[in-house]
């Protein structure tokens, strides 16, 4: 798989995010500031609600703002299968007779996207099966632990 092009992939995404998560922000600041969301009473609190929504908006802006510029400054390596899984490793996985495919970034956990036919989940080393993979090599078994429920994952392969 060439993981450059799945990181442009990744990029273009973000910064599609980005771009509606910026025009959310303005509208909901305007909205916000606007002389209709000026309180009739003091029990009208639709002005304070929408600065909460602006500022939490404002906030999801700059998060994706940080993983674009992160991932348009990691370097992609390619890894052997010999090899110990490291950032911008692409591990496939196996638990409980279930293929998976983890692209391990610097930040940012949880977007899984569509890629070569495949579904590639992007897994920061700060999540549970990020911490757990780092280090291991293919036919390693990764052991994740979330309250009572354990769950194995086989390292299949690594690029």
């Amino acid at each position: 798989m060439d993981k450059n092009k799945l990181l442009k992939l990744i990029i273009n995404k973000l910064e599609d995010d980005f771009n509606m998560a910026l025009e959310a922000m303005r509208a909901t600041y305007e909205a916000a500031t606007h002389e209709e969301s000026k309180p009739e009473n003091e029990y009208d609190t639709r002005g304070l609600e929408a600065s909460y929504l602006a500022g939490a908006q404002s906030k999801r802006v700059a998060e994706i703002e940080e993983l674009i510029y992160i991932y348009k400054n990691t370097t992609v390596k390619s890894f052997k299968s010999t090899e110990s899984i490291a950032t911008s490793a692409l591990v496939e996985l196996e638990s409980e007779d279930k293929k998976s495919f983890i692209f391990l970034m610097p930040k940012g956990s949880g977007f899984i996207f569509p890629f070569e036919g495949k579904q590639i989940q992007l897994i920061a080393p700060s999540s549970p099966l990020g911490e757990a993979l780092l280090g291991l090599k293919v036919g390693d078994i990764a052991i994740v632990e979330k309250g009572s429920v354990t769950k194995e994952y086989e390292v299949l392969s690594i690029e």
